[in-house]
Parts: C-alpha cells; structure tokens; sequence
C-alpha cells in the first residue's frame, strides 16, 4: 500500500485540498498519513484541527511550529522548529510521497525536511505568481525540490518545464479548490443568514486582506485605508475573515477587530468559516474586496466582482471579474468599488469561465498519485529546454 503523506497548515489550504484527502482516504491502494501544522493548532486562529477532526479524519501527525510572534525571526525560527518536527514525522510515518499545496512558510519547511530523507513531493500551485509576497520565493523553491506536479493552467504548468521540470512530471488538472463548489450542496442566502446570524435584507460585501511580505510594507495603513472606506458604503453589511499568520498580521488582525467593535450594525468578523459556509458566502454575496487568492481562484466560478488591492496576487492569472487597484489610494478603492456593483459590470460577468479549471481535479490528483512511478524519482535532472 502506498502511503501518501498530506501536509496541511492553514484553514483556506485545508478547503482546497478536502477533495483530495478524502479521495486518498477512500482509495483502497492508498494509505492516508495526514500531517496537520501552523495556523491549524493555534487558539488565535481558530484551532481549525477541530474542523478536520470534525470531518473525520485521522490526524497522523501534529508538528508545533507557530510561533505567538509575527516578526520576521519568528516567522524564521517556526521554520526551523517546522523541520524538526517534520523530519521527526517523517522518520517515524516513513512515507512514499509527501504531497503539499501552495507556497507558504510551514509547506517550505515541510519540503526542505523531506529531501535529507530522498522522500518524493508532490506540489500543487507550482509555477504562480504573487509578486507582493514572500511566498514567492518559497513557491518556486518548492517547486525545484518536487518530484510530481499539479499546475492549476497550462500557463504555470509551461513555467514550471521552464523552470527545468520534465514534462512528464507535470501533470495539468486545474485546481482542486473548485471541486467543492460541484459537490457541496451550498447553503441559500437564507440558510447562511440564519447560520452566521447575518441580515438577509442587506448586501453582503467580502473583505479580506493580507500582509503584503515583499518591499516596503505597509500593510497596516493599507487595511486602515481600506476599512476607511468600506465603512462609507453604508448599504453594505461586510463580512471580514482575519488574515494568514504571516509578517505583520497581527497589525492587521487589530485593525479589523476595532473596525468591527466600532461598526458592529454593519460589520461582523470570523476567524474561520469552514469551506461549506465560505463558499456559500462567495455565491450570495454581492463584492468580495482585498487581496485574497481566492478572489481570482472560486469568485469567478460564482461571477462574483472583485476589488483586488496592491500587488500580493501581482503576476497570477486573471479573469473579468478582478478590478485591479494597484495602489492603496482611497478615491481609487471607491471608484472601483462603485465599479464593481454597477449592473453594468455585473451584468458583463454572465457566464464567465473560470480560467482555474471546472471543477473536475481530486479524482484526477488522486489516480496520479496511485500510479505514478516513484522508482528513481529523487535522482532529479533538470530538463534543457531547445531553445534556438
């Protein structure tokens, strides 16, 4: 039996790969080894173990890396306890792959600790672009360090050869977060009014920022503008979710707790919806602003507009329902905002094709895993290009 081992570390990533898991679960070849780190295990972030527990699956592994510090040698020294943790559950578990998505630190950490032990990876998100984030650098590292690809677009799946990856290795599906919106039954406005105790007679806005960890960062006075100006579209009820545990959230987390404590008539904040509940979010609402990932990745799937601000997501593929708003000016943020929910703009998103995929990826990822060769994989050698 093989033994796949899945490393999830945040609530949003845990959504994306649910389909996956459950698909290695159910898979009578393979053998489930779940490793669950960072944001997962901390009280501040929601302790959203509980949630995976709740799903029913066994947790094979908790790796205790996350720090109570968003400085940068706390985001550094978590890495380091990260691969101390991993290499102890990797010794003890002695997986055959180690799969992981995306692009953050706690995947970094559990990637570099799994090389000493010649253990192949498979990555999924390899060759995007997010510019404004230092998740940048660890996506493209990530990526030379696996073995087994699952670009979300042709576009990344050609950077990810480009970057000396045999072709053979890439293996284009789209992505695994959009499966939910084709399984789950997704809550009406109704039923998610009455779960979140949210006002059903209002619109509802979406707002979620991250800390911008590249350049000069800002981030602060950037949501501090942002809220500014949310807070004068009064028509709107804003649901806000805290950001990830990267450099200077916990500026950010405060910001957002003060807006709603001060706003509490027109603005509520979650730590963690669960996927159910977020996506169902996403169908009912009316705008989702800030600079989340899955603004560009699940909105379009709902034709939902989307106000994104600064340059996180700088360099991703967009569909027609992002509004770029590169710098984070107040008269710009309302102009696109005002933009954004015009019937015009809305009515020109009617039928959008998700440029992420259609929703059929898990069970695809899954057979990959079940058949691929691993016989000689971590002998990697980089793939020349022709180039004339």
């Amino acid at each position: 039996m093989r033994k796949i081992a899945v490393v999830t570390g945040t609530r949003a990533e845990y959504g994306l790969l649910y389909w996956v898991i459950k698909g290695i679960q159910d898979a009578p070849e393979l053998e489930l080894q779940l490793i669950v780190t960072g944001m997962h295990l901390s009280p501040e972030f929601g302790l959203t173990v509980r949630e995976i527990e709740k799903d029913g699956f066994f947790i094979a592994e908790r790796v205790e890396m996350l720090l109570s510090s968003d400085t940068e040698i706390a985001i550094a020294t978590s890495m380091g306890l990260g691969m101390i943790g991993f290499a102890k559950a990797y010794e003890r578990l002695k997986p055959d792959i180690v799969f992981v998505l995306g692009d953050r630190f706690e995947i970094s950490a559990a990637v570099s600790a799994a090389v000493p032990f010649g253990i192949p990876i498979a990555h999924i998100h390899g060759g995007e672009s997010t510019e404004g984030a230092m998740d940048e650098l660890f996506r493209h590292a990530i990526t030379k360090m696996s073995h087994i690809h699952f670009p979300s677009t042709l576009k990344y799946a050609d950077r990810i050869i480009q970057m000396g990856e045999r072709p053979e290795s890439v293996f284009c599906f789209g992505a695994p977060g959009l499966d939910s919106i084709h399984k789950l039954k997704l809550l009406k406005k109704q039923e998610l009014a009455n779960e979140l105790k949210l006002p059903v007679e209002r619109q509802w806005g979406i707002l979620t920022y991250h800390p911008v960890t590249r350049g000069n960062n800002s981030s602060k006075n950037h949501v501090e503008t942002l809220l500014n100006v949310v807070e004068s579209f009064s028509g709107f009820y804003w649901i806000l979710t805290l950001p990830n545990a990267d450099t200077g959230s916990r500026a950010i987390i405060r910001k957002i707790e003060d807006f709603v404590h001060n706003n509490s008539e027109k603005a509520c904040l979650f730590s963690s919806l669960g996927q159910l509940r977020y996506l169902s979010l996403l169908k009912n609402a009316a705008i989702m602003v800030g600079n989340s990932s899955s603004g560009l990745i699940e909105a379009p799937s709902f034709e939902l507009p989307v106000v994104n601000i600064g340059d996180r997501q700088k360099g991703r593929i967009k569909a027609a329902n992002i509004i770029d708003v590169p710098m984070c000016e107040p008269d710009k943020i309302e102009a696109a905002i005002n933009k954004a929910v015009s019937n015009i703009f809305r009515d020109s998103l009617k039928g959008l094709k998700n440029p992420y995929g259609d929703g059929n990826t898990s069970d695809k990822i899954v057979e990959t895993l079940r058949v691929v060769p691993l016989s000689g994989m971590p002998e990697k050698q980089f793939y020349e290009i022709n180039v004339k």
